[in-house]
């Protein structure tokens, strides 16, 4: 989406409470926080946010937290979901493969911003929901919900433009950074279980570069790559 696209959605009049707290989050909790994006922001502002929750934390779901969405996961505070789109450089022709599908905010937003999406979450009954979730919102076009270990990607769809983790490493999984094509970035919270550095990870000829981008907090990737279960 342009910048005009982006201004046509922060003018439209809010037609619900809801729609009112989605623009509220966006501008207090994400552009005014220095993500600055027109394509991520105008995203963030279309997906109802509050849809990919459940039960009583829907109440919460413009707030400036994480919520738990079942088996010990959770969707991450929007500002770091904004922060983590942001950092995969998209521009809308990429191949993208997303590591944690849990509700499947994050994939209906990367539904928007790409060419085609792939998901990958390890916990069937949250892929089973995410995918049902996606097809009754309209966001299934372009995205594909695998259940499996996240941390061995997906070789068969390779090689991705971008890759997001949306779970924590304690490094950062080779066959993901293999997975990647060249000019390729992934995203990924590495580090300890109590805290983490967001990394993007760029390939370059072969070789990867990596920068850290904000200190974070996520529930930990595990699989044969990552946390032992």
């Amino acid at each position: 989406m342009t910048t005009n696209d982006k201004s046509a959605l922060e003018n439209r009049p809010a037609t619900t409470e809801l729609d009112a707290a989605r623009r509220e989050m966006v501008t207090w909790q994400i552009e005014r926080r220095g993500i600055h994006d027109p394509r991520v922001l105008a995203a963030m502002y279309a997906v109802p946010r509050h849809l990919f929750v459940t039960g009583i934390s829907s109440a919460f779901a413009y707030e400036d937290q994480p919520l738990p969405i079942g088996e010990g996961q959770t969707i991450s505070q929007p500002f770091m979901v904004a922060a983590m789109t942001e950092a995969m450089e998209l521009t809308g022709d990429e191949r993208v493969l997303e590591i944690g599908t849990g509700s499947g905010y994050q994939a209906a937003l990367l539904s928007m911003l790409a060419r085609e999406v792939f998901t990958i979450e390890r916990h069937a009954s949250l892929a089973a929901a995410a995918a049902e979730r996606l097809a009754q919102l309209g966001y299934d076009a372009n995205v594909h919900v695998c259940t499996g270990d996240g941390t061995l990607g997906l070789p068969a769809e390779a090689p991705f433009d971008a890759i997001v983790v949306t779970a924590a490493a304690p490094e950062v999984p080779q066959p993901l950074v293999k997975q990647l094509a060249e000019g390729g970035r992934l995203v990924i919270p590495v580090g300890s279980a109590n805290q983490q550095n967001l990394l993007r990870v760029r390939k370059h000829q072969g070789k990867t570069t990596k920068e850290s981008l904000y200190l974070c907090r996520f529930v930990p990737l595990v699989g044969a790559h990552g946390w032992q279960g």
